[in-house]
This record gives structure tokens, C-alpha cells and sequence, in this order.
């Protein structure tokens, strides 16, 4: 089983889905209104079950290495989910990521990225991750900047949310030679 143990209260591990969906979705149905505002699944996913079968979902993509879909731990309690998808030919990928409200403001998502970017130059061979961040999204923001990621560019009404608009999103980069320094 994957598992990337970032300090001595955080850790990164593959979803087991007996044992983490029905925590995995209490968080986020306790943080459904700041989650669902930048993330329209957290609307359709209405119980342990819709969970289940997600986490199954990522674990097959996961042995397929199309994309790296892993809970993020505090204290050994799951606190969110981190991902690296949408592998390209021309070796980049895009990480994605939710935080339940109440770890939000300790750096757990800052030091989350900074391991997942890790995983991704030296597992998966990358040479460019991305982030996409509603230009709103202050916090999605502050965490790319945070990781050292650049900012490239705003990409216009690029994705369509639940409050029926289209939002502008920020596209942040980190290059393989950047990491490296």
C-alpha cells in the first residue's frame, strides 16, 4: 500500500475504503457549503456509499497510474484528500485538492502539496505540475503561491459552478527545474 509519511503527524496514504469513507464523508458533509462552492461534486455526493464507490473509483485509476488519489492524515485522522490526474503525454500533470474546515490555517494542505509535487518529479517522472485555483479561491491560491508554484496566467469563465456562473481560475505551474533548486 502507497503511503508517503510527511512528518510525524502527517502522512499521505491510498484510501482504504472500508475504513476511511465514512469518516472521509462526514468531513465533507460537514464542510459541504465551503467545499461544494469550488468543487461541484461535493453536491452529488450524498452518503457513505457515493464515497465507497469513489474511493474504489481512484484506487482502480491508482493501479492503472492514471491518476494519485490519497487521503491526507493528521494524527492519524483522516483531514482531506490531495490528487495528481490528468497525466499528459508531455509529462505534466494537475494536482487538485480539499481540506476540512477545521484543519484549514495550520499548513496542512501547504505541506501536502510540497509532498505530493515530491511524488510527482520523482515517482512519476514530471516535469510540470499545475493547479488551477478560482481566482476567488483565496485560500486554493495562497496554498500554490505558498508551494512555490508561478503564477502563469487567468484562464476566463473556465469552469462553471454550482451558483450557475462561469469563474475565472488561476493556472499556477512548478517546473521540474524550479523544484530542483
Amino acid at each position: 500500500m502507497f503511503a508517503y509519511v510527511i512528518n510525524e503527524n502527517l502522512k499521505l496514504a491510498i484510501p482504504n475504503p472500508n475504513r476511511d469513507a465514512q469518516k472521509l464523508f462526514e468531513l465533507i458533509d460537514e464542510s459541504r457549503e465551503s467545499i461544494q462552492k469550488w468543487l461541484p461534486w461535493a453536491a452529488n455526493l450524498k452518503s457513505t456509499a457515493d464515497e465507497v464507490k469513489f474511493l474504489k473509483h481512484v484506487n482502480i485509476n491508482f493501479g492503472m497510474r492514471e491518476s494519485l488519489n490519497v487521503v491526507i492524515y493528521d494524527k492519524q485522522q483522516p483531514v482531506g484528500m490531495i490528487s495528481c490526474d490528468h497525466f499528459k503525454a508531455n509529462k505534466s500533470a494537475n494536482i487538485g485538492y480539499w481540506l476540512a474546515e477545521g484543519a484549514r490555517g495550520h499548513g496542512v494542505m501547504h505541506q501536502a502539496v510540497l509532498a505530493m509535487v515530491d511524488i510527482g518529479f520523482q515517482d512519476y517522472d514530471l516535469n510540470r505540475i499545475e493547479i488551477e485555483a478560482a481566482v476567488e479561491n483565496m485560500g486554493s491560491n495562497h496554498v500554490a503561491q505558498k508551494a512555490g508554484f508561478k503564477l502563469e496566467g487567468t484562464l476566463r469563465a473556465h469552469h462553471l459552478l454550482l451558483d450557475g456562473r462561469f469563474h475565472d481560475y488561476n493556472l499556477y505551474s512548478l517546473l521540474r527545474s524550479e523544484w530542483q533548486k
